[in-house]
């Protein structure tokens, strides 16, 4: 059988990388943590995880810059889910989407329901639609 996917939360803020792994392990998906840009992008390479929820304000650099240094490795497919505290207008949100990898944007404080359709949409294709998931 194979494994459930594996999510990495790269977030400084201990309370939300906590939350959002609680989350996570829920859906029964494994969930691996980073709390800066450096641990992010040893533990994505490292790990290969299916999906990577990304925090844009980071130390050790930060998040928008560990995005890019993704797109240039064979994990530039994998889907990352942008969230972010930092106020974004409409132009900075529209160029963070515009990126190849990004699948969402969502703000903090993030949404538990809105959260998980995101992640489930991901990684579920199919049943957070509707459609009935295939037997395993």
């Amino acid at each position: 059988m194979a494994q459930p996917p594996l999510v990495l939360v790269v977030d400084d803020d201990e309370g939300i990388r906590e939350l959002l792994a609680v989350m996570i392990k829920k859906e029964g998906w494994r969930v691996e943590t980073a709390e800066d840009g450096a641990e992010g992008e040893r533990k994505a390479l490292e790990l290969k995880p299916d999906l990577i929820v990304l925090d844009l304000m980071l130390p050790r650099y930060g998040g928008f810059e560990l995005l890019k240094q993704l797109q240039g490795t064979e994990l530039s497919k994998t889907p990352i889910v942008i969230v972010t505290g930092r106020y974004t207008d409409r132009t900075t949100a529209d160029m963070i989407r515009q990126e190849s990898n990004v699948v969402e944007l969502l703000e903090k404080p993030v949404k538990a329901t809105r959260f998980i359709l995101a992640l489930q949409r991901i990684l579920r294709p199919g049943v957070a639609s509707g459609e009935t998931p295939p037997e395993a």
